[in-house]
């Protein structure tokens, strides 16, 4: 659905709120001690952010893609963890409500919206990240389901989820490699699925990554999303046009935070007898980063908009998520630059801002790729 602006900005004042009462006043201490926001992820499971992306028939929110973007840049700007559990979730939900069965969708989606199951997606491996065609997870068709063996890595909500988008490949000998991949959802709880570990990261902590193990692992023929094989790298590749819209949204939270942090420094701190944003030099950084911020925030909407209208994005979605995400990077080292050695102190918040922004770069689709995305769209290259 389409939301009014009243509705949206209700929305989106709700979330603010709950940011600036009750996320920024911990976020700090938690993710220095890389403890899990197990009190804050409830209280958005209360807010029905885990619903977001799912009909209303199945108990969603709905909202549009444009407000969906909002929430996550709201969010971000908090805490760039929190919304990373969220991220990954709203992927499966979007592939089960594009892909899915009707069968799957009432089994899954009334679970996923109100957050009693907690989703992610099973996608990288060890030797397979932007390259999704070389993965060696393999389901085996057997009698009444399939048997996976393989290992999956970088697995946000991994440890603490519970129902997950998996991609496998059901037929090795397919040429192309990716018409052998199948999609499932898998559920813990059977024999064969390990949590091996918590993967320690530079920045986005507090959010579980981890390496998930599968060993003979059944997974019922009911789960193969679509209910046909061959199917998964579209399904797949679907869900993450989605995803990089919600990733360029966290880059723009991200940013706003470090530009915000930058301009009230630049206010309080005095050299030479007056506030340093009296300085050309901070002057002009500090425009720069207002600037190119707001660039970001027209692209995402923009492609956000498209998205809304049932239109191909993958080209303005790939522009939104490397432009932002490029932004944020520049914006958080803006922030510190202009902090001085005050900045590199872990107890300011720019300097968790930089080790955030940093990931955005990477995850989701690295910056070198997404290039090549917007590249291959503005030769002709998208059909």
């Amino acid at each position: 659905m389409r939301e009014s602006s009243s509705e949206r900005e209700l929305i989106v004042s709700t979330i603010r709120r709950f940011v600036v009462n009750e996320v920024l006043p911990v976020a700090a201490d938690m993710e220095h001690r890389n403890e899990y926001p197990h009190q804050l992820v409830e209280e958005m499971r209360k807010m029905g952010l885990f619903g977001l992306n799912v009909p209303e028939e199945y108990g969603g929110a709905n909202v549009d893609y444009t407000t969906f973007a909002m929430v996550f840049e709201e969010l971000s700007k908090g805490w760039l963890g929190l919304a990373g559990v969220i991220g990954t979730h709203s992927v499966l939900c979007d592939v089960l409500v594009r892909f899915g069965t009707e069968e799957q969708k009432r089994s899954f989606l009334p679970g996923l919206a109100s957050g009693e199951r907690r989703g992610g997606i099973c996608l990288s491996e060890p030797n397979a990240g932007t390259d999704l065609q070389n993965i060696s997870t393999v389901a085996d068709r057997q009698a009444g389901g399939y048997r996976v063996n393989g290992s999956k890595m970088w697995i946000t909500n991994g440890r603490y989820g519970n129902t997950f988008l998996l991609l496998a490949k059901t037929n090795l000998q397919a040429q192309p490699a990716y018409a052998g991949m199948s999609a499932f959802v898998i559920e813990k709880g059977a024999p064969g699925l390990t949590v091996s570990r918590d993967i320690d990261k530079l920045g986005y902590k507090s959010v579980e990554t981890c390496e998930l193990h599968f060993v003979d692992f059944p997974v019922p023929a009911a789960n193969l999303i679509g209910g046909a094989e061959g199917q998964g790298f579209k399904h797949v590749m679907t869900g993450l046009e989605a995803e990089r819209l919600n990733v360029a949204a966290r880059g723009l939270g991200l940013a706003r935070a470090a530009f915000e942090e930058a301009i009230l420094y630049a206010q309080r701190r005095t050299t030479f007898g007056k506030p340093i944003a009296q300085h050309q030099t901070i002057q002009i950084k500090l425009a720069d980063m207002a600037t190119k911020i707001e660039a970001s925030r027209l692209l995402i909407y923009s492609a956000a908009e498209k998205k809304d209208r049932g239109e191909r994005c993958d080209l303005e979605a790939g522009m939104a998520k490397l432009t932002a995400a490029r932004i944020a990077w520049a914006a958080a080292d803006n922030a510190v630059q202009i902090h001085g050695g005050t900045g590199f102190a872990v107890e300011q918040p720019v300097s968790r801002v930089l080790a955030d922004a940093r990931i955005l770069n990477i995850f989701e689709g690295a910056a070198e790729i997404q290039a090549q995305v917007v590249a291959r769209g503005l030769l002709g290259g998208r059909n």
